[in-house]
Protein backbone atom coordinates (compact mmCIF):
# COMPACT_ATOMS: atom_id res chain seq x y z
CA UNK A 1 0.00 0.00 0.00
CA UNK A 2 1.12 3.48 -0.94
CA UNK A 3 0.82 5.70 1.79
CA UNK A 4 1.97 9.22 0.24
CA UNK A 5 3.22 10.58 -2.73
CA UNK A 6 4.98 13.81 -3.91
CA UNK A 7 3.48 15.56 -7.16
CA UNK A 8 5.42 18.37 -7.87
CA UNK A 9 6.38 20.51 -5.00
CA UNK A 10 3.33 19.34 -2.43
CA UNK A 11 3.11 16.14 -0.71
CA UNK A 12 0.14 14.04 -1.22
CA UNK A 13 -0.34 11.62 2.45
CA UNK A 14 -3.40 9.23 2.48
CA UNK A 15 -4.40 6.81 5.32
CA UNK A 16 -2.73 8.72 7.66
CA UNK A 17 -4.54 6.13 10.92
CA UNK A 18 -2.61 3.30 9.33
CA UNK A 19 0.80 5.28 8.52
CA UNK A 20 0.63 6.16 12.38
CA UNK A 21 2.17 3.35 14.41
CA UNK A 22 0.71 3.37 17.81
CA UNK A 23 0.64 6.23 20.25
CA UNK A 24 3.89 6.25 21.97
CA UNK A 25 4.18 9.70 24.63
CA UNK A 26 8.15 10.56 23.66
CA UNK A 27 9.89 13.68 24.51
CA UNK A 28 13.22 14.45 23.24
CA UNK A 29 15.54 14.76 26.03
CA UNK A 30 19.39 14.77 26.68
CA UNK A 31 19.41 11.96 28.48
CA UNK A 32 17.13 9.64 26.01
CA UNK A 33 14.36 9.29 29.01
CA UNK A 34 10.82 8.57 27.71
CA UNK A 35 8.54 10.73 29.52
CA UNK A 36 4.51 9.98 29.64
CA UNK A 37 4.00 13.61 30.01
CA UNK A 38 4.42 15.96 27.42
CA UNK A 39 4.00 19.82 28.12
CA UNK A 40 1.07 21.44 26.95
CA UNK A 41 2.36 24.96 25.09
CA UNK A 42 1.77 27.62 27.98
CA UNK A 43 3.80 25.47 29.75
CA UNK A 44 6.98 24.75 27.84
CA UNK A 45 6.59 28.94 26.57
CA UNK A 46 6.90 29.30 30.53
CA UNK A 47 9.53 26.98 30.67
CA UNK A 48 11.76 28.20 27.84
CA UNK A 49 11.65 31.89 29.15
CA UNK A 50 13.80 29.98 32.54
CA UNK A 51 16.88 28.91 30.35
CA UNK A 52 17.98 32.85 29.47
CA UNK A 53 17.13 33.93 33.38
CA UNK A 54 19.99 34.22 35.55
CA UNK A 55 19.49 30.83 37.85
CA UNK A 56 16.38 29.50 35.67
CA UNK A 57 14.28 32.13 37.35
CA UNK A 58 10.33 31.26 35.67
CA UNK A 59 8.59 34.55 34.49
CA UNK A 60 5.64 35.86 36.88
CA UNK A 61 4.35 37.49 33.40
CA UNK A 62 3.94 36.73 29.87
CA UNK A 63 4.92 38.56 26.86
CA UNK A 64 1.98 40.37 26.69
CA UNK A 65 2.52 41.62 30.32
CA UNK A 66 -0.45 39.25 31.47
CA UNK A 67 -0.41 36.75 34.56
CA UNK A 68 1.30 33.44 33.84
CA UNK A 69 -1.53 31.26 34.68
CA UNK A 70 -1.44 29.52 37.85
CA UNK A 71 -2.84 26.21 36.78
CA UNK A 72 -0.04 26.83 34.16
CA UNK A 73 2.03 26.89 37.09
CA UNK A 74 1.17 24.58 39.31
CA UNK A 75 1.42 21.75 36.75
CA UNK A 76 5.19 22.09 35.93
CA UNK A 77 5.65 22.10 39.86
CA UNK A 78 3.41 18.73 40.22
CA UNK A 79 5.51 17.31 37.14
CA UNK A 80 9.33 18.25 38.37
CA UNK A 81 9.99 20.75 35.86
CA UNK A 82 9.69 24.14 38.32
CA UNK A 83 10.42 24.46 41.94
CA UNK A 84 9.78 27.46 44.45
CA UNK A 85 12.50 29.74 44.19
CA UNK A 86 11.65 32.07 47.48
CA UNK A 87 8.63 33.61 49.00
CA UNK A 88 8.16 37.32 47.75
CA UNK A 89 7.50 39.50 50.83
CA UNK A 90 5.55 42.04 48.79
CA UNK A 91 3.48 39.53 46.39
CA UNK A 92 2.97 36.53 49.24
CA UNK A 93 0.20 35.09 46.80
CA UNK A 94 3.08 35.27 43.89
CA UNK A 95 4.97 31.75 43.20
CA UNK A 96 8.70 32.66 42.17
CA UNK A 97 10.08 29.33 40.44
CA UNK A 98 13.14 28.30 38.21
CA UNK A 99 13.71 25.50 36.44
CA UNK A 100 14.93 22.08 37.43
CA UNK A 101 17.71 20.01 35.86
CA UNK A 102 14.19 18.02 34.21
CA UNK A 103 12.69 21.28 33.40
CA UNK A 104 15.66 22.96 31.77
CA UNK A 105 16.28 19.51 29.15
CA UNK A 106 13.05 19.42 28.73
CA UNK A 107 12.62 22.65 27.47
CA UNK A 108 16.25 23.21 25.79
CA UNK A 109 15.20 20.01 23.57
Amino acid sequence: MQLGNVKGDAAVLADQEKAVGPAVALCATNDNDVCEIQPSLPELFYLRRGLAQPGGKLPLFDLDGQAIAPEVVRACLDRGWAEPWFNNPLKPDWLVCKLTEAGRRLASA
